[in-house]
Parts: structure tokens; C-alpha cells; sequence
């Protein structure tokens, strides 16, 4: 007997809506390989009619005060925790990642994210009112950009809505915000909870693939495009952005350095270096999935590394004793085993490189060593549990390999060594240093890339400055 799949639906203007022109696609749950749902495949009549709305709230929610879009924040915020269990639910379907972890790891820094955001719509600032002229007074005024369009990944598909919509809220802009088309379940509830508290047409959410995505971006309404993804549909979008000059905002891959140095304490950086490269089945554009080993303890290193990987546990959402669950779908499990298997005959595969099971996109810890700096898994984002190991033998090779990739995102160094952890710091070209840790993320700080992780910052005031324009008005004294 088939099983009815659930109907998601898109939210316009207020209001669940099937696609205007009916068509739908499956969606799938990457644990068990079967499809549980449909979502609307949104096309240029979804996209006009979600467009059209944010822009009738726009005029309105950017001059309500700093004061009541913080109130409304706040009470998102609140909703979230409330409906914390209907979240974790709809997330674990989406992505098939352990229910513990996500319950533990994404609900308690999203809730504080949309409450930072809160206080951050009290908290702009510019230059002091002055008169850099004679007879003349100047005053700088922030606004809202205008409609925003977003577009989330599926890797952290509620966190990445969170990340999108709050501070552009909170800045006084309205939003259409596209999650992946293998992802939906989670952002169409935030919808249903944030729908109930804000005014209708100014948080809206299409669901589509990529072609829906381009129709946005392309779109005359928006002022600006804002997207997590791939370097590829990054580029994509500031070459559609370009044609009318809208503002983007992009967080795209990375291929993260873990440099680890030989005056380190080889087990505890082993345990912590394990779970950030792992966690989430290493689909993290931060992820610790590139380590560079002083050579006199490389050896040492690899071994302890591989033993950690082996012990490491996949699994289904329910089993308590896993760290990360399935590769999102099946593309993303083709192009994982892709990699080992195009490994060059340098190479060598310490642990995993297989998938696991027969049911759903699971893929075992891995440790590959005997790298060189131009082989195709160092220079190229795996986005999977794969661990890379490279070694080198001073300060300069380090940071030589270290920046010698396309991407410039996060990275992070391992040493007692204070001073030199100080000189790494300012050598390493990546938006994020972290020193003998790696991966924590809190909301003060910003997130983002140089080069080709993109450009514009998650988080902080500097994430909610991107969200906002600067305006200089001057008057005469002279009446």
C-alpha cells in the first residue's frame, strides 16, 4: 500500500498557495531514500505574485520603528522555542541528521541568532551629526535596502533561514526566501510561525529548484539578492545581479586549513579536528576537511586521526550514539565516492572512503593521506566526511599550502606557541582564524569569505550593516 505524501506549499502574501500552474516535485528523506512529501515546483507566476507582495508591505514595515521590529523579533524568537520539537521534526526529515544533535546544536544558537538580531535593529550607528561645512549641518541616515531575495542551502536549511531573513527584518526590508528543493520542510513552517507574527507580504517563501531561483535573482523588484551555495550558482548570481545593479550578498564554498604545527597536543586536537571535519557528514563550507601536519608528527597524527575516524558513528536520525547522518541526496553521495575514486595512486585511503548501508546516502568517516598540494580533493570542495592530510615543514610552507586554493573562508591553527599563532593569524587569507579550535560560531561575530567563498558577512552588526544603505543628508543653517 503506497503511503500519501504530505503537500508543502508555498507562502505568499500571508497565505499558503499551491504553484499557480499545479506542478510539484518529491521531496526525499536522505536517511531512508524515499520520498515523504511534495513541494511546489514555483515558476514565474509564484515568483511575480511573492515579489509583488513584499514590495505592497515594504513602504509600511520600513518605517515601523527599530523599537517594534525588535518586538516582533523577539517573538519569533520565543515562537521557535515554543515550536522547538515541530522544527527539530521537520529539519530531521529534510536531512536525515541525528535528532539529538539537532535539537542540542541548531534550535539554541537560531533562537539567539533572530535575538541578537532583535537588538540589533536598536543598535545602528554612523557618524555624529556635524558641520564638516560652513553654514552647513550633515546628518547620515540608514535604511532598508528594500525587497530582498534569498536563497537558503540544504545543508543547515533552518539555521541558513534564520541567517537570511532575520537581519533583514530587522534592517526594516521584506523578504522572498527560496529554500533548496531537496530542503523545504522546515523554512514552510518557519513560515507558518513567522507568518503568524509578522504583517502579511513581509516574510514570504517560494519553494522551486534553481530555475526558480535565477527567476528571483533576475527579478525587477528585489534591490538585492542575497544566496548560500555552491561557487558555481554564486557566480550565477552576481552575473544575473549585474544586469540591473542589485546588491548580492553571497557565502559560498570553502576548503578550510586546519594547520596543525608539532609543539600540539596531538590527542585532544585529534578529537576536537574530528568532529568539526565530521559533523554534519562534513557538508559545512567551514568544515575541518583540510589538515596540514608538521612533518615530525605527521605520522603520529594520521594514525591517531584514522583511529578517531573509525571510531566515529552514521546513522540514523533516532540512534543516540552517532555524530552525523546521510549526504543530503544522491548527487551529493555521487560526487563524494567520486573523489576516492579518482584518487591519484599517491594517495592513501587511512580510513572509510566507502559508502555505508544499502538504504539512504550514508558515507563512512575518511581519512585520506599522501596528498600533494594540486591533487583534485586538496584544490576542490569534497562536502562530505572526508578528511585530508597534507604535511609540510615550516611556517612558510604552511601558510604557502594553506592559501594556496580558490577558496577563503575559514581556517584555523594548532600550536602552543602564542606568537606564532599571532603571525598565522594575519598570514592565513580566510574571513575566519581559529586558534586550537575549530568551527564554534557565535552571533556578534561575523561569517564570510574573500575570494571564491564570496563576499558580505553572516552574522553580527556587520551581517545586518549588509542588509541596510547609507544616506547623507545636509541642510543648510541658513534657513
Amino acid at each position: 500500500m503506497s503511503t500519501e505524501l504530505r503537500r508543502l506549499r508555498n507562502y505568499i502574501d500571508g497565505e499558503f498557495r499551491d504553484a499557480a500552474d499545479g506542478r510539484t516535485t518529491e521531496v526525499v528523506n536522505p536517511a531512508t531514500g524515499e520520498a515523504y512529501a511534495t513541494a511546489p515546483l514555483s515558476g514565474q507566476a509564484d515568483v511575480d505574485a511573492a515579489m509583488e507582495a513584499a514590495a505592497r508591505a515594504f513602504p509600511a514595515w520600513r518605517d515601523t520603528t527599530p523599537a517594534e521590529r525588535q518586538k516582533a523579533l523577539l517573538k519569533i524568537a520565543d515562537a521557535f522555542e515554543e515550536r522547538a520539537e515541530e522544527l527539530i521534526a521537520a529539519e530531521v526529515e529534510n536531512t536525515g541528521k541525528p535528532v539529538g544533535l539537532t535539537r542540542s546544536e541548531e534550535i539554541p544558537p537560531m533562537v539567539d541568532q533572530i535575538r541578537f538580531f532583535a537588538g540589533a535593529a536598536r543598535m545602528l550607528e554612523g557618524r555624529s551629526a556635524g558641520e564638516y561645512m560652513d553654514g552647513m549641518t550633515s546628518i547620515i541616515r540608514r535604511e532598508p535596502v528594500g525587497v530582498c531575495a534569498q536563497v537558503a542551502p540544504w545543508n543547515y536549511p533552518m539555521m541558513m533561514a534564520v541567517w537570511k531573513f532575520a537581519p533583514a527584518i530587522a534592517a526594516g526590508n521584506t523578504v522572498v526566501l527560496k529554500p533548496s528543493d531537496t530542503t523545504p520542510a522546515s523554512t514552510v513552517l518557519i513560515a507558518d510561525i513567522v507568518g503568524s507574527i509578522l504583517p502579511k507580504g513581509v516574510f514570504n517563501v517560494i519553494c522551486g529548484d534553481r530555475d526558480t531561483g535565477r527567476m528571483m535573482v533576475e527579478h525587477d523588484i528585489p534591490a538585492m539578492a542575497s544566496i548560500t551555495g555552491s561557487v558555481r550558482a554564486g557566480m550565477s548570481v552576481a552575473e544575473s545581479a549585474s544586469k540591473d545593479l542589485k546588491r548580492v550578498h553571497l557565502e559560498l564554498g570553502g576548503k578550510a586549513p586546519v594547520v596543525v604545527f608539532e609543539d600540539t597536543d596531538i590527542a585532544k586536537a585529534v578529537e576536537d579536528i574530528a568532529v568539526a571535519g565530521y559533523f554534519n557528514a562534513g557538508q559545512d563550507c567551514t568544515a575541518a576537511t583540510r589538515v596540514l601536519v608538521q612533518e615530525s608528527i605527521h605520522d603520529e597524527f594520521v594514525a591517531a586521526l584514522a583511529k578517531a575516524a573509525s571510531e566515529t558513528k552514521t546513522g540514523r536520525p533516532d540512534d543516540e550514539d552517532v555524530l552525523f547522518g546521510p549526504l543530503n541526496n544522491p548527487n551529493q553521495l555521487k560526487q563524494v565516492s567520486g573523489f576516492i575514486d579518482r584518487l591519484p595512486a599517491h594517495a592513501k585511503v587511512e580510513a572509510g572512503g566507502h559508502q555505508v548501508g544499502d538504504k539512504g546516502y550514508f558515507y563512512a568517516p575518511t581519512v585520506v593521506s599522501g596528498l600533494k598540494q594540486d591533487d583534485e580533493i586538496v584544490q576542490n570542495e569534497v562536502f562530505g566526511p572526508v578528511i585530508t592530510v597534507q604535511s609540510f615543514t615550516d611556517e612558510d610552507q604552511a601558510v604557502e599550502y594553506a592559501n594556496g586554493v580558490e577558496y577563503a573562508l575559514a581556517s584555523s591553527v594548532w600550536t602552543k606557541d602564542h606568537a606564532r599563532a599571532m603571525r598565522m593569524s594575519k598570514k592565513l587569507d580566510f574571513g575566519c582564524v581559529w586558534i586550537n579550535t575549530h568551527i564554534p560560531l557565535v552571533a556578534e561575530m561575523p561569517h564570510g569569505g574573500f575570494k571564491k567563498s564570496g563576499y558580505g558577512k553572516d552574522l553580527s552588526a556587520y551581517g545586518f550593516e549588509d542588509y541596510t544603505r547609507i544616506k547623507h543628508v545636509m541642510t543648510s543653517l541658513d534657513g
